[in-house]
């Protein structure tokens, strides 16, 4: 797991970025899109990140296949809250459950002062158990719930969050 490479995305990373995101979709375990979302759609977000403090990065195995990627995002958009991100960690389908969400979480907690990041957030469905485990595997506390706020097919779902003091 050691061997993945972490580049800054590119605009022409765009559209291997939203497959892998639509792919996590259909699981209803990830996000609360219920529908696949276009490339024209994540532009926006995409122009939000920058290399200085709000990075999103593109995770390339050792042959330079994109098989993730990770993004902090800003947590709140009052200044006060600055220091603190959310991170949003994707898989490729073929690539979840090998480990590789560690490699990608360690490495985040590693370079999140270079980011001015000294809290970690994640924002993270209570029946997605692998997730809050990998989370909590790393010291993520929970900071909060939001008891029954998404609807997933008809099924009322929970949102932990999750933070670290970095």
């Amino acid at each position: 797991m050691g061997n993945l490479k972490f580049r800054n995305a590119e605009l022409a990373d765009l559209n291997k970025i939203v497959a892998i995101y639509n792919s996590t979709i259909a699981s209803r375990m990830v996000t609360a899109d219920v529908e696949e979302v276009s490339v024209e759609s994540k532009v926006q977000w995409f122009s939000e990140h920058n290399t200085e403090t709000r990075p999103l990065w593109v995770v390339e195995d050792a042959d330079g296949q994109m098989i993730g990627w990770v993004s902090f995002s800003s947590f709140h958009e009052r200044s006060a809250y600055s220091g603190t991100v959310e991170v949003s960690i994707y898989l490729d389908e073929s690539c979840r459950g090998k480990g590789y969400g560690k490699t990608i979480l360690q490495y985040c907690i590693d370079n999140a002062g270079k980011f001015g990041v000294n809290n970690l957030v994640a924002l993270i469905f209570l029946h997605n158990e692998p997730s809050l485990k990998l989370f909590r595997y790393f010291g993520f506390e929970d900071w909060g719930s939001l008891p029954n706020v998404a609807v997933l097919d008809g099924i009322e779902r929970s949102l932990v969050i999750l933070g670290k003091r970095i």
